[in-house]
């Protein structure tokens, strides 16, 4: 079995930025097993599955190298940016997934996503984590995946060397650091995800489903700009519309390929 493969680096305009991500076009389902042996083998952050179900509508799911989550914002920008750049005359594509639909339409600022809002709810942080992150937490919540903790200003939290074991000790699939400010944002952040196979993540999609309504709910401002402070960075537009959260960003192809995959390995059984 042949399967087209694309790594796309998304929310970034250039090669070697943003956050790299594989995307792998089906034609039938495939069993999870051999989905979760492609992506630990892909060995990136995620690995989106896309199969077409008709003109500008397709299934989606994501793998990181360990586990399958249920939303990932960079791969599904990286599913849409070769969706899109194969069929021009589309404007915009929806996908299937776990949480529901997600729509993904050309912008002048590049591809907006149209994801469910994720509003923070109260979360007490627990006393060990200020050493583990090594900063002083402001404010803390959680959403349904991942635990956000503010801290004093976007210089420390680029700073950050966070103990990666004692982070695997949160019940929550990663950790949001984040602080106001940046170099010409609204705010920022570093996303942290050990127990999910991910030391830390370069841009975070999905992180931004919560960021968005927790920065948005300070600011008194539904449109942010938001950066990713990780080594290689991302720029993301975020906008709340309740109850949505729209996320905007380029992508850029890096590679293109095909899985060669043993009939062996394959089988024929469908995917559950």
């Amino acid at each position: 079995m042949r399967l087209p493969l694309f790594q796309v680096d998304a929310f970034s305009r250039h090669v070697f930025g943003g956050n790299p991500a594989a995307v792998v076009l089906l034609e039938e389902a495939l069993p999870a097993a051999l989905m979760q042996a492609i992506a630990a083998e892909n060995n990136l952050s995620e690995t989106a599955f896309v199969r077409l179900q008709a003109a500008g509508v397709a299934a989606i799911r994501w793998f990181t190298p360990t586990t399958e989550v249920a939303l990932c914002g960079h791969a599904t920008l990286a599913a849409a940016h070769v969706l899109l750049t194969q069929h021009p005359s589309w404007s915009a594509i929806r996908f299937h997934c776990s949480r529901g639909l997600l729509l993904v339409q050309r912008s002048r600022h590049g591809l907006q996503m149209q994801f469910p809002e994720d509003l923070p709810q109260p979360w007490q942080a627990p006393h060990w984590l200020e050493k583990a992150i090594g900063a002083a937490v402001i404010r803390s919540a959680h959403g349904r995946d991942d635990a956000l903790v503010e801290i004093a200003d976007a210089t420390q939290l680029a700073r950050l060397k966070p103990d990666l074991k004692a982070l695997t000790r949160l019940p929550f699939r990663g950790l949001i650091i984040t602080a106001s400010g940046g170099p010409a944002v609204d705010f920022s952040s570093r996303f942290f995800a050990p127990q999910s196979g991910i030391p830390e993540d370069p841009v975070t999609g999905s992180a931004h489903t919560l960021l968005t309504p927790f920065w948005a709910q300070q600011r008194q401002c539904r449109q942010l700009q938001a950066r990713q402070l990780s080594p290689r960075g991302g720029e993301l537009h975020c906008h709340w519309q309740p109850p949505y959260v729209n996320i905007t960003g380029q992508a850029v192809t890096y590679l293109t390929g095909h899985l060669l995959l043993p009939d062996a390995v394959t089988g024929n059984s469908q995917g559950k």
